[in-house]
């Protein structure tokens, strides 16, 4: 199952920049889902997040907040996806 990578951010923010970049490049080399949410869209994601973006989400679940390097994204996404097969019973 490819994870689905979740960050929110917000235009001109250079953290959010910054952790975008981490994620394209990983997504050059690791198959991901990949879904980038403006906070100032809505008041609700603005109240809930207000200054703590970036944030990024994997499957769901809150990784990383203002900063990833591309070595921290991958090992993640790595594990991630060796918990992934174990739960479904596939060896590697």
């Amino acid at each position: 199952m490819m994870p689905k990578l979740t960050l929110y951010s917000r235009k001109d923010c250079c953290l959010c920049a910054e952790m975008k970049a981490v994620i394209d490049e990983i997504a050059a080399k690791i198959p991901v889902e990949i879904d980038e949410i403006d906070i100032d869209q809505s008041i609700e994601l603005r109240a809930q997040f207000a200054e703590e973006i970036p944030v990024l989400y994997i499957d769901g679940r809150k990784s990383f907040k203002f900063r990833v390097t591309t070595k921290q994204l991958e090992t993640r996404l790595r594990r991630h996806s060796r918990r992934g097969a174990e739960m479904a019973g596939i060896s590697r």
